[in-house]
């Protein structure tokens, strides 16, 4: 792994770690973390699927070890992770990785965290009562997300540790 990948992942855990006490808001039963998914659409462009679910994970694990998090944090952050940067990866078009991140989080993810928070929270409900709050918390943290590596030059993008296809380069 690179130099520049390392820092930048630690940079991204650092900053996701410690926004998560203070950029959150609650959403029913869940506590909406925004910063998070921003920085899983930012992770997903600049290193990849696989060093991006890295990232949502060691956030995760630093916010429950520090009191700030839940397990929720885990199926909901790392799909959404994954699912961003692989729409990246296979469409090399910016916008794909919000919508990954959205769809990964929003749906995939919130339908994973209730066997989680059933079985290992204690907590009962429907199955979908968290795809409203991370929906509302992954879109948000996707267009912030997305307006930043939006702005950042091409050259980032293109030469970051995703190989976007060929045929399809962003406009």
């Amino acid at each position: 792994m690179k130099t520049r990948e390392l820092t930048l992942m630690a940079l991204l855990v650092a900053l996701g770690t410690a926004t998560a006490r203070v950029a959150w808001f609650s959403v029913g039963v869940a506590k909406a973390t925004p910063v998070q998914h921003a920085i899983n659409v930012m992770a997903a462009v600049l290193l990849g699927p696989e060093r991006a679910v890295v990232v949502a994970f060691l956030i995760g694990l630093l916010r429950n070890l520090l009191g700030v998090g839940s397990l929720l944090a885990f199926p909901g952050g790392m799909v959404g992770a994954l699912l961003a940067g692989t729409l990246y990866r296979l469409t090399g078009r910016t916008w794909a990785a919000p919508v990954g991140e959205l769809v990964g989080t929003g749906l995939l993810g919130a339908l994973l965290a209730y066997p989680v928070a059933k079985y290992l929270l204690g907590a009962s409900g429907a199955a979908f009562m968290f795809v409203f709050p991370f929906a509302l918390s992954s879109g948000v943290g996707a267009i912030v997300g997305f307006a930043i590596v939006s702005a950042l030059p091409a050259s980032l993008r293109r030469h970051s540790a995703v190989q976007p296809h060929a045929a399809s380069q962003e406009q």
